[in-house]
């Protein structure tokens, strides 16, 4: 999937001269070694990055909650990245001129992103730490989402046709022009994120059967519920920041790896929804390029047409199978 991804789009590239030029060596033509080396390997390497991030992160939620709705914006990071980028988007108008070109630059925008789910996740570490019930989290986070949206709609309402347009683009995602010092920023945090989630796996494991018996296994859950909601913060922050919020993977992965190898060991979980979500993110990137049109589709909407009749094949494939 990821050569895939390089060989085909708008120009269609041979998988030979892909090899050849990511191994040193030289395409045959000097525009397809321009398009690989700057715009279809950065975009395969993010698209790996994302995928990989909101599934794990998909899979903590749902294992933390116990709930199989729960992905990784469940804590309201995206939200947070919203209200930020729509702080800067749809307010640029009330800064000065000089101000308002770098608030609306690549750079600006990411800043506010990262800003945005940065507050929030403050935030819900302050909650975490007062309250005992993992439930009430939830729903605090809930509460932030709803609270966020509500200013981003408050700023929605006052803002220009170019300025509603502009933010419609950023909420759709995108995996494109992203720079190699950005894509640097984004594998130092989701690998940051990875490594936390796999040192939560046996803390996960215990949480499947509640935090009493967790508890009583001598897991230390204050801990380990902290570490698990760093981790997703990390990933879907970060994530959110430079992508854009990227709906229905974080959902929709942990249930295909479940449903695939029928067990609940986070294991094997683990392994399977990371690479489930390279995959399918791999295979959406692929879609959305259009091979052989010159358009490209927006990621966030493929993600959910090509996700979702594929748990909903599995789920009743489970039940006739039964």
């Amino acid at each position: 999937m990821f050569f895939a991804s390089i060989s085909l789009g708008s120009v269609t590239i041979p998988l030979k001269d892909v090899f050849s030029s990511l191994t040193g060596g030289h395409a045959a033509k000097s525009t397809w070694e321009y398009i690989i080396i700057n715009y279809r390997l950065p975009k395969a390497i993010t698209a790996v990055l994302v995928g990989t991030g909101l599934s794990i992160s998909g899979l903590l939620m749902q294992t933390l909650f116990r709930n199989p709705l729960a992905g990784p914006y469940v804590l309201g990071l995206s939200s947070g990245a919203s209200l930020g980028v729509a702080f800067v988007i749809l307010g640029a108008g009330f800064l000065p001129s000089f101000l308002s070109v770098i608030a609306l630059s690549s750079y600006g925008i990411v800043i506010a992103s990262t800003f945005g789910s940065t507050l929030v996740l403050l935030l819900v570490l302050i909650v975490s730490q007062r309250l005992r019930d993992t439930m009430a989290i939830l729903i605090v986070g809930l509460m932030f989402g709803s609270f966020t949206t509500a200013i981003v709609s408050v700023l929605t309402y006052f803002s220009t046709a170019e300025q509603l347009q502009k933010f419609t683009f950023w909420s759709m995602g995108s995996l494109g022009n992203l720079s190699w010092s950005t894509i640097g920023i984004l594998t130092f945090c989701v690998g940051i994120g990875l490594l936390l989630s796999a040192k939560s796996i046996k803390p996960l494991n215990a949480l499947l059967l509640g935090e009493n018996y967790a508890k009583s296994m001598g897991l230390n859950f204050n801990q380990a519920r902290l570490i698990i909601i760093f981790a997703t913060s990390i990933l879907s922050g970060a994530i959110t920041a430079f992508a854009g919020p990227i709906a229905f993977i974080g959902l929709a992965v942990p249930h295909i790896a479940k449903l695939t190898f029928q067990t609940s060991n986070h294991t094997i979980l683990f392994w399977s929804t990371l690479f489930f979500g390279s995959i399918i993110m791999l295979f959406c990137d692929i879609v959305s390029q259009m091979p052989g049109f010159d358009v490209t589709l927006p990621i966030n909407a493929i993600t959910s047409i090509i996700g979702a009749p594929v748990v909903i094949w599995l789920l009743v494939r489970k039940i006739n199978f039964q």
